[in-house]
């Protein structure tokens, strides 16, 4: 819809203020509560210290010298789904606004006449400015990122009618025209002589707009990242920008940057941003980067160059004032080249994920002390352990090195005894090493803030000194090291640390009973793969905040405390599979009500499925495998329609499987094996997206209906052995076009072997055995797969490998499941995991 202006007069008042005008202060509370009528939220205007001075109130500023708002920061305050109309009325009183900041509101119309005006995030659909509009001639800023506005067209020819625009941000629109978009439209953008920021990005641009851009030779920035840009460009279609400091070109489609030899456009160019543009001639564009003296910031990262060796960068060289260059993901070999050290300013330099080589203690990072940040992960690097070589550079802060070869301490006697760094982030994660001991320089630091010392095969006890040192620490590390012994804590809480993974180490003992309250602000723990035994400490209760915790995998007895359930509201994935835990699963008080994923697995539960699992809408895994469960699966089960994967073989269930299971849409693996399930199998049964089945050694009867599975193309193993079924198999294989693996021996199965099979050209393994069938086998089946040997399982390993992210306040937190599943032929029992056996029984 058209967007109306509504033109707010703006009156200067002279003179000193104490606080801010009555009316003003008014105006906002009845602000506050025309947002909070529209399900919105405001802070507490009006409560507490300073609540007759509005200036002091949150995201309210004031003018010095008059006392009249001239700031209002409104973003992100309304939590409702549907868009909406803002009252431009209530801001009247506000006669010396300046700038209104409303983005992420979903608000389809908006207050004009400010300095700056920010709408973004909102959905406003359609932006037009009247023809001859003569309002908000004072307009210098104006947002409208990720607005929704389809017509481009409209939006750049209003562009005009603002002609003190000196700052335009337009990204993220996708503008549906914009391939068409009209020369009176892109003239009208170029005619906003005033403008020094320009922001495009992501949209769908193409090369026609770089003549229009050009002529705004005020730019000093410029983003035309993630656009249609493509082939080659000339950089001398820039030249008349004269001062333009910024240019971002990052994700688009440029096979060729052509900069001339000697080329001495672009003198001003400061930052250049080329990342994923696709480049062809690394070699050339890197030499090419010689042509802009003044860059102090470059990204080149992710151009997948061919085999580039660190030779060819000599253009590089020449930039001695860089002050950040990105070259990641490149494939750059050889050693780092010399020249770096001779870039004295720099502070960040990554150069992770290429093919790079040699020792850091002898190479010019050694030199180049005004480092803060450094990332080196994924090279091939020979980095001690000590970080010995980087004890002079006293601004490190940042040191990234995961995944290259970590050597062991090394010692000088000229050495220094502490580095001069205090780092805040350090992460060593790597396969390599084995017998390190946490290195020295670890204890002289107090700033840490993250710590990832993974796969290094450390030995020793937990680092509780590592949590009393460094009050900052938010997350902690320590995976598949050779850490052992009790699992102790600090003695006083600590309570920045979030995120703790100390998983397959030889950690032994009980879990400290008071971890709940020692680390109370933890929104993932991950203590699985280690040798603890003891109960589960009720304290977990206390962790308001936790998202993830895994125990599995221990020996862990008793029960689930009721305080875990009832206390870990924020709880989304709860492993404590492979322990030897006991009683049933939940008591009556439960509130795990955000769980996505339940891991119970391979412990002694019994009782039944309990009814408070109801709750979960949200649930995607339940894995209550391998215990002595009983009683029926529950319909209610059905209406967890988010569930994908459901395991629960090799209890004590009965019953049949409930019809409500066919509202599953997105079910990916159903294993309810080695059960007492009785009854048929429900024809309604047909997820698009199933690929595991497994029903085997049950009670199951009856035939297979043509219904059955119709429409799961998706479906890769079906294991129905070991049950009653009987009928003919034609009916209800058509179809099935990925199954790899159809297992139906041990059944009642009649009639021939059906040629439909045939048609299942992915098959791997068919077992038919023990069965009623008679004839002949259809020679058609060589056509299969079946006869040959499958030695790459890298495919069908991620069949039985389920993956999932949890986002956190630090971050996603990635988890792995991985399931075993078993069948029986040949009267010989095999587990596959991935990697199967080609069989014909």
């Amino acid at each position: 819809m058209v967007i109306m202006f509504v033109l707010l007069l703006i009156i200067l008042e002279g003179g000193w203020s104490e606080g801010c005008l009555d009316h003003e202060r008014f105006a906002l509370l009845r602000l506050n509560r025309f947002f909070n009528d529209t399900g919105s939220y405001l802070y507490n205007w009006g409560d507490g210290e300073g609540a007759t001075d509005c200036c002091q109130w949150e995201m309210v500023e004031c003018s010095n010298t008059t006392g009249r708002v001239i700031a209002l920061d409104l973003s992100g305050t309304y939590s409702g789904e549907y868009s909406w109309y803002l009252n431009a009325s209530l801001f009247t009183p506000f006669q010396q606004l300046e700038s209104l900041a409303l983005r992420g509101n979903n608000i389809t119309g908006f207050v004009e006449n400010e300095e700056e005006l920010d709408m973004s995030g909102n959905e406003i659909d359609n932006f037009e400015a009247p023809q001859g509009y003569r309002g908000l001639r004072k307009l210098k800023s104006l947002h409208l990122s990720k607005a929704k506005i389809r017509d481009g067209n409209k939006l750049l020819q209003s562009m005009g009618s603002f002609p003190s625009l000196n700052t335009l941000h337009l990204s993220s629109n996708n503008f549906t025209d914009i391939a068409t978009t009209t020369t009176q439209a892109l003239e009208t953008l170029s005619r906003l002589s005033n403008l020094t920021i320009l922001d495009l990005s992501d949209n769908l641009f193409n090369n026609s707009i770089l003549s229009f851009v050009a002529r705004l030779s005020s730019l000093t920035s410029l983003d035309l990242s993630y656009n249609g840009l493509e082939g080659s460009i000339n950089i001398k279609e820039f030249d008349s920008l004269s001062n333009l400091e910024e240019l971002d070109m990052s994700h688009n489609e440029i096979d060729n940057l052509e900069v001339p030899q000697g080329y001495r456009g672009l003198r001003k160019l400061k930052s250049l941003y080329l990342s994923n543009v696709g480049v062809r001639d690394g070699s050339k564009l890197l030499q090419s980067m010689g042509s802009f003296p003044s860059l102090n910031t470059l990204y080149l990262k992710d151009n997948n160059f061919t085999d580039i060796a660190t030779t060819t960068t000599q253009g590089l060289c020449s930039l001695v004032h860089l002050q950040v260059l990105n070259i990641a993901y490149n494939d750059l070999r050889g050693s780092l080249p010399w020249c770096l050290a001779n870039m004295t300013s720099l502070r960040i330099l990554d150069v992770s994920s290429n093919q790079l080589t040699g020792s850091i203690s002898s190479s010019p990072l050694v030199h180049l002390t005004s480092i803060e940040e450094l990332y080196l992960s994924n090279n091939h690097f020979q980095i001690p352990i000590s970080l010995e070589p980087f004890f002079n550079h006293s601004r490190l802060k940042s040191f990234y090195a995961d995944n290259n070869e970590i050597n062991a301490e090394i010692t000088q006697s000229h050495s220094l005894t502490a580095p001069n760094f205090q780092l805040s982030r350090l992460s060593l994660s790597s396969g390599y090493g084995d017998g390190f001991i946490f290195p020295k320089f670890l204890y002289h630091q107090h700033d840490l803030e993250y710590v990832d010392l993974s796969h290094i095969k450390m030995n020793g006890e937990f680092p509780t000194w590592l949590l009393e040192n460094n009050t900052k620490l938010r997350q902690l590390s320590l995976v598949n090291d050779s850490l052992g012994g009790p699992f102790q804590l600090p003695i006083h809480s600590h309570k920045r640390l979030g995120m703790l993974d100390i998983s397959n180490n030889n950690f032994r003992g009980h879990i400290p009973v008071e971890i709940g309250d020692v680390l109370p602000s933890l929104f993932s723990l991950n203590i699985s793969m280690n040798a603890l035994d003891g109960s589960i400490p009720s304290s977990f209760g206390n962790m308001k905040f936790l998202q993830i915790l895994d125990l599995s995998n221990n020996h862990l007895t008793g029960e689930i405390p009721e305080h875990l359930v009832v206390g870990c509201v924020n709880l989304e994935s709860l492993a404590l599979s492979n322990n030897s835990l006991e009683g049933h699963m939940f008591s009556r008080n439960f509130n795990l009500t955000n769980l996505r994923w339940l891991q119970l697995e391979g412990n002694h539960f019994v009782g039944e499925i309990p009814q408070s699992l109801s709750k979960c809408f949200v649930l995607e895994g339940l894995f209550l495998n391998n215990n002595s469960l009983s009683g029926k699966i529950p319909r209610w089960l059905g209406n967890l329609t988010r569930l994908q994967h459901i395991m629960m073989p090799k209890n004590h269930l009965e019953g049949p499987i409930p019809v409500e299971f066919c509202q599953l849409d997105w079910l990916q693996i159903l294993d309810i094996s080695d059960n007492n399930i009785s009854g048929s199998l429900p024809s309604c049964f047909h997820p698009l997206s199933v690929e595991q089945v497994h029903l085997s050694k049950n009670m199951l009867h009856g035939q297979l209906k043509r219904g059955t599975f119709f429409n799961s193309y998706s479906l890769v193993t079906l294991d129905l052995s070991y049950n009653r079924l009987n009928g003919n198999i034609s009916d209800w294989v058509d179809g099935l076009s990925q199954l790899s693996h159809l297992i139906l021996g041990h059944n009642n199965l009649e009639g021939e072997v059906p040629v439909q099979l045939c048609k299942l050209n992915q098959l791997q393994l068919l077992d038919l055995s023990n069965n009623s069938l008679h004839g002949s086998i259809p020679l058609c089946l060589d056509n299969t797969t079946l006869h040959e040997s499958y030695n790459n399982s890298s495919s069908l390993d991620k069949q039985f490998e389920i993956s999932f992210s949890i986002e956190g306040p630090q971050g996603d937190v990635e988890k792995k499941i991985r399931e075993n599943f078993e069948f029986t032929t040949k009267n010989i029992a095999y587990i596959y995991q991935g990697k199967v056996l080609s069989l014909l029984s």
